[in-house]
């Protein structure tokens, strides 16, 4: 085990989507010289998004890497510090807290954690080759694109409908296709699905593989779970509409989280149980999931820890 040095950062940010790059760009203008441990992959789901057009300030849109390089540019130049390696353990039993990058040791006085949240997906190949390309896991980003074509959504829960009715103000029809015949979704958002003229349901099908074009998806293979019948159904977007994932596994049995393995932070702050570290971005945000929203959490998280440090009259 080799300790990077002697010194104890003030601040270490980990993760680098726009929470964690909004908050180093904060907390370095404010003098707290943060170190931004960004992982392998970095810049996190925006990286796989091609058109963003509602982050303020972008007239014409702009794509998720590009955003992601433009504030990364933004953090480096207030003199933020990057390791592009992924944390590998961290240990918050006392103070400094302990960040494990491999067998480099990093101490620090306080920690943002913005590792995120990821979509899950139905694993397929032919889904990771059309995504952004007719395949999305976000129809309140995506969904615009989709005018006057119909497209699918897979899922039975809350999600599922929520994106459904939100993909029929673009979309001429929206299927909702769904493996089983009971839903997990709340009896309102099931009805509100179910009234909707655009919105068709095809039960007991899951999708076994996404067809297209050089540019594009156009059509899809659906699977009855009963039968084993196979089908094919014209296609031009399918929203992946299962759930998300937060990235939350190197934090078990120290942090607090829900059920699902979202951070809990303190109402209207982004404290977590252990003062001195903090959570920003859709890995404590189950509900909003958007650049802008992650980019808001992260500036509390760089002014909280900030303040948090000042009054535990910690050095920076």
């Amino acid at each position: 085990m080799t300790q990077a040095k002697d010194t104890v950062e003030n601040l270490i940010i980990i993760g680098s989507g726009p929470a964690g790059l909004t908050a180093a760009i904060y907390s370095a203008r404010a003098n707290l010289k943060p170190l931004m441990i960004e992982g392998e992959e970095a810049g996190g789901q925006l990286m796989i998004t091609t058109e963003v057009e509602n982050f303020p300030g972008f007239e014409h849109g702009i794509t998720g890497p590009e955003l992601i390089a433009v504030q990364r540019k933004q953090a480096e130049r207030f003199g933020t510090r990057f390791i592009t390696r992924n944390v590998t353990q961290v240990d918050f039993s006392s103070r400094p807290f302990k960040v494990f990058v491999g067998d480099q040791l990093h101490l620090a006085q306080s920690v943002i954690i913005s590792t995120g949240a990821s979509a899950k997906l139905l694993n397929l190949p032919s889904e990771k080759k059309y995504m952004s390309r007719g395949v999305s896991a976000c129809a309140t980003c995506d969904g615009a694109f989709f005018r006057n074509v119909e497209v699918g959504v897979v899922g039975g829960g809350d999600t599922a409908m929520e994106e459904a009715n939100f993909l029929t103000r673009f979309a001429s029809k929206v299927y909702i296709i769904h493996r089983s015949d009971s839903f997990k979704a709340s009896k309102i958002m099931l009805e509100r699905a179910q009234k909707n003229p655009k919105i068709e349901f095809i039960m007991d099908t899951v999708v076994e593989e996404v067809l297209g074009d050089d540019k594009s998806m156009n059509a899809v293979k659906l699977k009855s779970t009963k039968t084993g019948a196979i089908t094919e159904k014209n296609l031009q977007g399918l929203f992946i509409a299962i759930g998300h994932q937060p990235n939350t596994k190197l934090f078990k049995n120290i942090l607090t989280m829900n059920d699902v393995g979202y951070l809990t932070t303190r109402p209207g702050t982004t404290y977590t149980n252990i003062p001195g570290i903090f959570a920003a971005g859709d890995v404590q945000d189950a509900i909003y999931r958007q650049a802008i929203t992650a980019a808001g959490t992260g500036c509390m998280a760089a002014l909280d820890a900030e303040r948090w440090m000042d009054a535990e009259g910690l050095s920076h």
